[in-house]
């Protein structure tokens, strides 16, 4: 797809971290108190969703969302105290704020999802990258939260004001990028964004992987990685997760399900378009690794080796960094559906996304790059490592 000029191009310096600690009501409310109208802003456009999508008001949208805070109590209790911090830092209820924590559950797992994500082990560094695409009425409600809970490694999480968690990394190396599913499929376990925060927050990878063990509400796609080269692509869903392991020292992942025990349990719904993006995805990473001067000598020990790390023959000589995975995920091919994606008049509204930012994550070294809006757009990146505040 060529790509359109129609979108703003936003400047990641439109973006400061915003540095969170204390209780967890105190984190709530320092949330809020600095995304107020962001925040705001964010229900309005998911009250607008909800009746485009699924045709619900937002009291009836919050009604819906109530069901899961049962589920919530039982998993994660912690973390109520920081919503209904947020809810105080607004005026609102706790129940709006619950509702656009659990968006996902609530109508928009019967949206068109967007995301290219992947994770690369190479020379004893462990990446995680990934677009994360949206509508464009979100771009200006995106922050980044720098938290320090208590009792958990210090975090960043980028995503949408007013929620808990999305895509980031934490001090120590646990990384973590999603993939929306389109399904109708709903119970029991944590909502999507409330266990990507308790994933967040986790000491190690094998904690983290529990997280999705133990249920999640809908289905999504959790890729999960950490500094030591351990990397596992999980197809979360009520029942057991389908578990992905790296290929070449990678996993790829766009908006379907792939896993043998994710597709025989949960239907999906996934756009045409994924199916396309994720060859694209394979094929630019293939092109990345011979670049490198990879081989398959280490497929045998990747089979065996019980963290799932990857054992190849790289190039010493060959380098890898955040320019270069940037690079990739600013793909855009003529012809072809391209990662990283613009406004199209020709798709419905409801159904319409954007690329809204990329992060690219060294998890070795513990640092995340940011481009706020298009990678293909902006040479500029934020460069952000998880320290205590």
């Amino acid at each position: 797809m060529t790509p359109s000029t129609s979108s703003p191009t936003p400047s990641c310096s439109s973006l400061t971290p915003t540095r969170l600690s204390g209780s967890r009501l105190d984190i709530g409310r320092a949330h809020a108190s600095q995304h107020r109208e962001a925040i705001l802003a964010s229900i309005d456009v998911y009250d607008r969703l909800f009746h485009d999508l699924a045709g619900l008001r937002w009291h009836e949208a919050r009604r819906d969302a109530e069901r899961f805070l049962p589920m919530i109590e039982r998993r994660y209790p912690a973390i109520l105290e920081e919503l209904d911090g947020i809810a105080q830092g607004i005026g609102g209820d706790l129940a709006d704020v619950l509702t656009l924590n659990c968006r996902s559950e609530v109508s928009l797992t019967r949206a068109g999802g967007g995301c290219s994500a992947f994770s690369l082990y190479h020379a004893g560094r462990q990446w995680l990258a990934q677009n994360w695409d949206w509508r464009a009425d979100q771009l200006d409600h995106l922050v980044i939260l720098e938290i320090q809970a208590p009792g958990a490694p210090p975090l960043i999480s980028v995503g949408e004001a007013g929620m808990v968690g999305k895509i980031g990394l934490n001090a120590n190396g646990v990384g973590v990028g999603l993939n929306a599913i389109r399904s109708a499929t709903c119970g029991e376990g944590l909502p999507i964004h409330i266990a990507l925060r308790a994933m967040l927050e986790c000491e190690t990878l094998d904690a983290a992987r529990q997280i999705a063990h133990d249920g999640v509400c809908a289905p999504a796609h959790f890729l999960l990685a950490d500094g030591s080269g351990q990397a596992e692509g999980l197809e979360v869903h009520p029942g057991q997760p389908g578990t992905i392991t790296p290929a070449r020292g990678v996993v790829t992942h766009t908006n379907h399900l792939v896993s043998d025990t994710a597709t025989h349990w949960v239907e999906d719904f996934p756009k045409p378009d994924s199916w396309s993006r994720l060859s694209r995805l394979d094929a630019l990473v293939e092109q990345l690794l011979d670049g490198l001067g990879m081989d398959d000598s280490g497929a045998d020990e990747l089979a065996a080796d019980e963290r799932g790390t990857a054992s190849t023959a790289p190039n010493e000589s060959a380098t890898l960094d955040a320019e270069r995975l940037f690079d990739l995920l600013g793909d855009h091919t003529p012809g072809e559906d391209s990662l990283c994606r613009h406004f199209d008049p020709s798709v419905a509204e409801a159904e319409r996304m954007e690329t809204l930012f990329s992060v690219v994550m060294d998890l070795t070294d513990k640092v995340l790059w940011l481009r706020h809006g298009k990678p293909c757009q902006t040479t500029h990146s934020m460069r952000l490592v998880p320290t205590a505040v």
